[in-house]
C-alpha cells in the first residue's frame, strides 16, 4: 500500500499528536476539511450544504476511548445533534463509531449507550450509521448491530472492501442501509487486501451487488472513475435514483458534490465536527495519496491564513508536542 499510507495511519495512532492536536485546535491545515469544534458550528455547515441539495451524515469526532466519563460525553454530545437536527429540520442523519461509546471499556455499557442513542433517534425518524473500524472490533461492531436491529429499523452499517469476508458480511445485511467503502485502517495481508487493484476491484464487486439486492447504497467515493462506472452501471440496469446515494468527505471535491446533486443523484457529504479531528483527519489522508493534495488545494483555494501542507501540519504537531 506505500509508506504514505503507512506514514499516516501510525500518526493517527499517536496519543501525544493528538493531544497536540486537540490544544492547537484545527490550525494546522484540518479547518478546511472539519466542520468546525461546535453542534452549533456544524448546524451552520449543515444549512449549506442542504440549501445546495446536498445532505449530510454527521460525526461527532472520536473513537478508542477508555473512560466511562468520556464515553457518556460523547453519547450527551451524539444526543445534542440529534436534538439539533430534529430542531432545524435538518436532511441529515448521524454516524457514530461504537469505541467512542464505550465499546473498549465493557461490551454491555457501549450497548447501552448506542440504545439510549438509537432509541432517540428513533423518535425523529433520525438513521443511526455504525461505522466500522479496524478489524479488531469489526464483529463486535455487527453484533451491536444485530442487537440494536431486533427492536429498530433506523440502524445500519459500513462494509470495507479491502477485507477478505466483506462480501459475506455485505450479504449479511443486504437488508440494511449500507455505505460501502475501501478501509482506513492498516490491516495485515491475512485480513485484507493489500494491494490498489484488488481493493478496487472488490469494491466495484460490492457496490454492483448491493445496487442490484440491497436495501440502500451509500457509495462513499471521491473517485469520478468508480462514479461514471456507477452511473453507466444504474443506467444499464434500471436502477433507481432512490435506491442510492454516492457520499464525499466534507471539504472534497467540492465541485464535484454540487455537479453530482445537481445533476439529480442523491448525494450525502460526511460532516465531521468536534475537537478529537487528528486521528480522522490522518486516515483520510492515508487512505487516498490524492486526498493530500485536494485539501491543499481548497486550503489554497480559500486563501484562509493557513497555507499548510498536511506533511508540515503534521511535523508542527510533531515539533509542539516534544516542547510540551
Amino acid at each position: 500500500m506505500g509508506l504514505t499510507k503507512d506514514f499516516f495511519i501510525s500518526l493517527s495512532q499517536n496519543k501525544v499528536l493528538n493531544s497536540a492536536a486537540k490544544k492547537w485546535g484545527l490550525k494546522l491545515g484540518a479547518q478546511s476539511v472539519v466542520a468546525g469544534t461546535s453542534v452549533e458550528e456544524m448546524v451552520e455547515s449543515v444549512k449549506k450544504l442542504n440549501a445546495k441539495g446536498i445532505a449530510a451524515t454527521i460525526d461527532n469526532l472520536g473513537e478508542f476511548v477508555f473512560e466511562k466519563q468520556e464515553a457518556l460525553e460523547a453519547k450527551r454530545q451524539i444526543l445534542a445533534v440529534i436534538e439539533a437536527i430534529h430542531e432545524n429540520a435538518l436532511n441529515a442523519h448521524i454516524s457514530l463509531k461504537p469505541t467512542q461509546l464505550g465499546l473498549d471499556i465493557e461490551y454491555d455499557f457501549c450497548l447501552h449507550n448506542l440504545k439510549d442513542i438509537v432509541t432517540k433517534a428513533n423518535e425523529y425518524s433520525i438513521f443511526i450509521n455504525f461505522d466500522t473500524e479496524d478489524y479488531g472490533h469489526l464483529q463486535p461492531t455487527f453484533d451491536l448491530l444485530d442487537e440494536l436491529s431486533k427492536d429498530y429499523n433506523n440502524v445500519g452499517t459500513v462494509i470495507q472492501a479491502y477485507f477478505y469476508e466483506a462480501d459475506e458480511n455485505l450479504k449479511k445485511y443486504i437488508n440494511h442501509r449500507t455505505r460501502i467503502v475501501k478501509g482506513a485502517y492498516k490491516e495485515p495481508a491475512n485480513l485484507a487486501y493489500q494491494e490498489k487493484d484488488e481493493i478496487d476491484k472488490n469494491y466495484i464487486k460490492l457496490i454492483e451487488y448491493h445496487l442490484l439486492n440491497g436495501k440502500f447504497t451509500s457509495i462513499a467515493t471521491h473517485d469520478h472513475h468508480v462514479i461514471n462506472h456507477v452511473k453507466k452501471f444504474v443506467d444499464e440496469h434500471n436502477i433507481s435514483k432512490d435506491k442510492f446515494e454516492f457520499q464525499m468527505l466534507y471539504g472534497f471535491r467540492n465541485e464535484l458534490q454540487l455537479k453530482l446533486a445537481n445533476e439529480g443523484y442523491n448525494f450525502c457529504t460526511y460532516v465531521p465536527f468536534g475537537d478529537d479531528w487528528y486521528g480522522y483527519f490522518m486516515r483520510r489522508l492515508a487512505e487516498r495519496p490524492q486526498n493530500l493534495n485536494l485539501v491543499v488545494k481548497q486550503v489554497f483555494n480559500k486563501k484562509t491564513n493557513t497555507l499548510i501542507g498536511l506533511g508540515t501540519s503534521a511535523f508542527l504537531l510533531g515539533r509542539l508536542s516534544k516542547t510540551k
